[in-house]
C-alpha cells in the first residue's frame, strides 16, 4: 500500500472555518479593554458546544512530540460536543481534520501548521487526529465534554496520509 503525501496549510480562520474556531488574540477578533486599560480581552473566541447531558470542562493534556515525517492512519471525533486546544508552551504543532460526518473520505483530510499562540475548537462531530506536537512535549490548555454518552469514535483512514518534514 502506497501512502499519500499531505499538503501543510498555514493555520487561518478562514481555511479553518468549516471544522471549529482559530482561537487568537488577533486584530480580527473582538477585542476591548478591561480593568482600568491594563488588560486587553479578546473576547467569545469559540463556541464551545455541550450536549444537555454534558457540562464543559477544563484539563490540560501533555502531548508527546511526533517525529516528521509521520503517517496518519486514523481520525476521531466527538459528536457531544465541541473540543477547544490551546498550546500553553507557545510551539508549533500539527492539526490534521476532516469535516464531521458519519465518515469521510481519504482524500477530505487536511493538515494545518498552527502557531504557538494559536489555538483552534474543533466543532462536535468533526473529525481530527489526536494531538501533534512537534519538537518537544506540549502542553494545551483543553475546553471540552465531560458526562454520559459515547463521545468519542474512531475511524481509520484507507490509505495512510504521510505528513512530511516541514519545509
Amino acid at each position: 500500500m502506497s501512502t499519500r503525501i499531505a499538503k501543510i496549510e498555514p493555520l487561518t480562520r478562514e481555511a479553518f472555518a468549516p471544522f471549529g474556531d482559530v482561537i487568537e488574540a488577533s486584530d480580527a477578533a473582538r477585542h476591548f479593554p478591561i480593568n482600568g486599560g491594563t488588560t486587553e480581552r479578546y473576547h467569545d473566541l469559540a463556541n464551545i458546544e455541550v450536549d444537555a447531558a454534558g457540562r464543559a470542562i477544563v484539563s490540560i493534556f501533555r502531548a508527546q512530540p511526533r517525529a516528521l515525517p509521520f503517517a496518519i492512519a486514523m481520525l476521531e471525533r466527538h459528536p457531544l460536543g465541541s473540543q477547544a486546544f490551546m498550546p500553553l508552551n507557545r510551539r508549533p504543532y500539527l492539526v490534521a481534520v476532516a469535516a464531521r460526518g458519519e465518515t469521510f473520505a481519504d482524500a477530505d483530510v487536511r493538515v494545518f501548521l498552527a502557531r504557538g499562540d494559536q489555538g483552534v475548537n474543533y466543532a462536535a462531530g468533526v473529525w481530527h487526529h489526536p494531538l501533534l506536537a512537534l519538537g518537544e512535549a506540549g502542553d494545551f490548555l483543553v475546553v471540552d465534554r465531560a458526562g454520559p454518552g459515547a463521545n468519542c469514535d474512531e475511524r481509520g483512514l484507507a490509505q495512510p496520509l504521510t505528513i512530511p518534514p516541514l519545509a
